[in-house]
């Protein structure tokens, strides 16, 4: 089927498969209430090269046999709002597929000019950091998403009890900020993205690697 399944593997990684190919994204190690993991797929991408997001030693690269599925474009940008003087930088990835787009923000740290938001192009599927501290907060973040005309809005990087950084907000300020489309928290961790989705924001449930 011409769709994407995207699976939350915890704090900013996640893995997305279509056609047969899979992706991952941002791996880590050594968050705290998150295991160390392996995982396979056939490319890894990484937002910047902190342990928290770049640890592709956790991902053991499978061959592809033809066409690549995946079309990846990227847009840069800081992983703090002062132009990456306190963290450097980081990539915004767009992952394309069957006219199906999601975009993962990795450790944003600062709200879009109109060229980036430009650069980014369809957004069906935004995977966005909200904790603050780190990465944009959740006022910021929604402003990201509104901006980005985000269709499926889904959270990341924010702690949830003793899982995640401790010095990040819990997710619950960012669902609560919604008024103008569905807000759920699904009992998975995956969510298909198939294009005909309505606007909604949805929080998943980690569920192991």
């Amino acid at each position: 089927m011409s769709n994407i399944k995207v699976r939350w593997l915890g704090l900013s990684c996640w893995k997305l498969e279509a056609g047969g190919m899979s992706i991952v994204v941002d791996p880590y190690t050594g968050v705290r209430g998150l295991p160390e993991f392996k995982t396979e797929a056939n490319a890894v991408y990484c937002s910047h090269h902190h342990g928290d997001h770049g640890y592709t030693e956790a991902v053991d690269i499978v061959p592809y046999e033809g066409e690549p599925v995946f079309n990846v474009r990227t847009v840069e940008t800081y992983h703090d709002g002062q132009q990456g003087s306190l963290r450097g930088n980081n990539l915004i990835h767009i992952f394309e597929a069957f006219g199906l787009s999601v975009v993962h923000c990795g450790d944003l740290g600062h709200l879009l000019s109109e060229e980036q938001v430009k650069a980014v192009g369809k957004c069906d599927m935004l995977l966005v950091p909200i904790g603050g501290h780190y990465t944009i907060d959740a006022e910021q973040a929604k402003n990201v998403a509104l901006a980005l005309g985000a269709k499926v809005i889904v959270p990341m990087h924010y702690r949830e009890g003793e899982m995640g950084h401790d010095v990040v907000a819990e997710a619950e300020p960012f669902m609560a900020m919604w008024d103008d489309r569905p807000v759920m928290h699904i009992d998975s961790d995956t969510i298909v993205l198939t294009g005909g989705e309505e606007p909604q924001v949805v929080r998943l449930t980690f569920k192991g690697v």
